[in-house]
Order: structure tokens, then C-alpha cells, then sequence
């Protein structure tokens, strides 16, 4: 893969929802909403696995969406897909404790 811009959501869940209702959602309703972002290379939905030797992550998911470049990103962010997908985060996703940003991504 040819070097992409890389955006990151770190979500919360929404306090009055299992973990499996806000998986749910973000894998059936919420994640093929963001795959019809114009543009989008790359969409990557991580959950933390269960893992008995280390505390949990205060995070419910990270999602990591793939452009070309800077201008394409900000385009999707502002076509009808991407107001909609920025929209269906209310019913799911705690967006007082949920952040998003560009990252530099060294391998």
C-alpha cells in the first residue's frame, strides 16, 4: 500500500448500551454508512479483544479510515455521505469522551 492519509475515531459507547448493542450498530448500521465515504481507500473497525492478564481499554472501538490525500478526506467529510455518517454517531457513540484525528503512522 502506497502511503495514505490515515484518519483515527477512538469511540466510546454510549453509557446506556452493552458492549454487544454498540458493536451491533457500529458494525451494521454505522460501519457500511462510512464505507460509502467518497474517496475511502481503507476501513478498519478494532475492538478490544478479551484479555485476561491486562485491565480493559476505556475505549470501545477505534476505527481507522484510509484516504489518498488531505483534500480528498476533507471532501467526504463534506459531501451528503459524510454529514451523514458524522450524524449517525449521536445514537451510538458517547461523543463527549469520543476523539478523531489525523495521524502520522511510522512502520
Amino acid at each position: 500500500m502506497s502511503a495514505l492519509l490515515k484518519f483515527i475515531v477512538v469511540l466510546h459507547k454510549r453509557h446506556d448500551q452493552s458492549d454487544a448493542q454498540f458493536r451491533d450498530y457500529l458494525r451494521n448500521v454505522h460501519g457500511p454508512i462510512a464505507k460509502r465515504l467518497p474517496g475511502l481507500r481503507k476501513y478498519v473497525q478494532n475492538y478490544p479483544a478479551a484479555d485476561p492478564t491486562r485491565k480493559p481499554p476505556a475505549w470501545s472501538a477505534v476505527i481507522e479510515l484510509y484516504w489518498d490525500d488531505w483534500e480528498a478526506m476533507e471532501a467526504a467529510w463534506k459531501s451528503p455521505e459524510g454529514q451523514r455518517a458524522t450524524a449517525d454517531l449521536e445514537p451510538f457513540a458517547d461523543l463527549n469522551l469520543s476523539s478523531w484525528a489525523v495521524v502520522d503512522a511510522v512502520e
